[in-house]
């Protein structure tokens, strides 16, 4: 297969992904309009707060075991690969029991470690049912990946969020049932998930339980859980924070504004899902590293043009209102000034997300925790320095600062071990294209003298950059669409 054919079949499997996940992750999104009309702004701090944790203790309950299971199944044969899959499931389910069992009876310090409100209690015991369900699926999640099978991995992800948003919806609306509402449907969808992946387990389950392959898995995915945590840290740790120096009503606004960036994590969410089978399966094809370099070009340009896109109009798109229902509450959209600083350092992941295929195809993932940690600490610092200063903003300065410290990490470590000829003057031009076209709409903002005509000019300035500094080609473009449609 040539390098087109590749990259049109990493976008194929990339679109199945992303098909589900931008229905279901839209869906999953209209929760935030129910949520900041109904709830108060403290109410949705005390949620924010509790998911924060949710992520965290979800690297625990998983230990990286899903990630090893994808490297270790794909280079053996069927019968093999199953023993590979009941040696992770089995391990997995196991350690959830002990965990879960840890989890309850520290119920009390879990509660003051994570500050809930008393009246709120029971949602600790909620969350550990989401945790250890969400942690036992990881496994035959991860076996769809790397069989190729896309549509039901996407079709199974697209249940558990429709199920997820209905019992939202009955409950909180029909029942006022409260924040609770919203923890019981998680629980309910996670089952349900477990629930239709038991005939994959089923398929590729054995009595088999093999210490020397755990012992492997283990060495490739324990040296993952610092460096999972330590990014993990970095989506969720402002939040702890932030209620520790400020209040339950200043999380709320935070998280709500942060969770704009959404439609940036989407499209980084679809193409990882795809990414990871693809560039451990190229790995040895001659052109693989020439063909990387293509696709990180590729992405930023998609990445940078949201950038712009959702930097221009954000503040329009919030306002839209359907059925008296808007993305975010009047209430909460004095944190809008954040959204472009949240999805520059989406943009740093996307990045980051990218450059991993060298570490995983030369094993060198001992770098990984020291990568991370590095970024989690710059989050973790600038967060306490900043928030007493800049409120949420400082928040959201340290978010991108260590997704870009991390990007900047990775990139020098895998270039040692695994050099790729990136396009660099391109991603040069890119990001002076976004520099050039939100310093002038920064100005114009300044100055107020921004209005929506001025924002579509600035798109189309944007666009006409790319062009300009040749990032993008038509005749190359038109050569693409040309192969895409003969061989579609």
């Amino acid at each position: 297969m040539s390098i087109v054919d590749k990259i049109k079949a990493l976008t194929k499997e990339t679109g199945i992904y992303g098909l589900s996940t931008i229905i279901g992750r839209f869906l999953n999104f209209f929760l935030l309009p129910l949520y900041t009309k109904i709830f108060s702004r403290a109410d949705y701090g005390v949620i924010t707060n509790l998911y924060a944790f949710i992520g965290l203790f979800n690297i625990v309950f998983l230990y990286g075991m899903d990630v090893a299971y994808l490297k270790f199944a794909s280079s053996v044969q069927d019968e093999k690969k199953k023993n590979v899959f009941a040696t992770a499931f089995i391990s997995v389910v196991l350690s959830s029991i002990i965990l879960s069992s840890i989890f309850l009876s520290l119920n009390k310090d879990l509660v003051i470690l994570i500050q809930i409100p008393e009246e709120f209690k029971n949602l600790i015991f909620l969350s550990i049912g989401i945790l250890a369900f969400d942690a036992i699926s990881g496994i035959p999640f991860a076996h769809l990946r790397l069989v190729r099978k896309a549509k039901n991995f996407a079709l199974i992800k697209l249940a558990n969020i429709i199920l997820n948003v209905l019992l939202n919806v009955i409950l909180i609306l029909k029942y006022n049932l409260g924040i609770e509402a919203v923890f019981i449907s998680n629980i309910c969808a996670s089952i349900f998930s477990f629930a239709l992946l038991i005939p994959t387990i089923k398929i590729n389950f054995r009595i088999s339980f093999n210490f020397s392959v755990l012992k492997k898995m283990l060495n490739f995915a324990l040296p993952l859980i610092p460096a999972l945590f330590a990014s993990m840290m970095i989506r969720m740790i402002d939040k702890p924070i932030l209620m520790a120096l400020t209040d339950a009503k200043t999380v709320g606004i935070y998280g709500a504004n942060a969770k704009l960036g959404f439609f940036m994590m989407l499209v980084i969410s679809m193409f990882q899902y795809a990414w990871q089978p693809f560039f451990l399966e190229n790995a040895k094809d001659k052109e693989a590293k020439k063909m990387f370099s293509k696709i990180l070009t590729l992405f930023l340009i998609v990445l940078s043009s949201i950038w712009v896109f959702l930097t221009l109009f954000i503040k329009d798109i919030v306002t839209i209102e359907i059925m008296n229902f808007s993305i975010i509450a009047p209430a909460f959209r004095s944190g809008l000034y954040i959204v472009p600083v949240i999805l520059l350092g989406y943009l740093f992941y996307g990045m980051y997300v990218n450059f991993m295929a060298g570490i995983f195809i030369e094993e060198k993932t001992k770098f990984i925790p020291f990568i991370t940690g590095a970024g989690g600490l710059t989050n973790v610092l600038l967060n306490i320095l900043l928030i007493p200063y800049l409120g949420i903003m400082g928040a959201a300065i340290a978010m991108a600062a260590s997704y870009l410290i991390m990007t900047l990490s990775l990139f020098k470590v895998g270039q040692k071990h695994y050099h790729i000829d990136y396009e660099f003057s391109k991603i040069f031009y890119i990001f002076l294209s976004l520099s050039i076209t939100g310093g002038i709409y920064y100005f114009l903002e300044t100055n107020a003298m921004v209005i929506i005509s001025y924002k579509i000019i600035l798109m189309f300035v944007f666009i006409g950059l790319l062009f300009a500094f040749k990032i993008l080609n038509i005749s190359e473009i038109k050569k693409i669409f040309t192969v895409l449609r003969k061989k579609g």
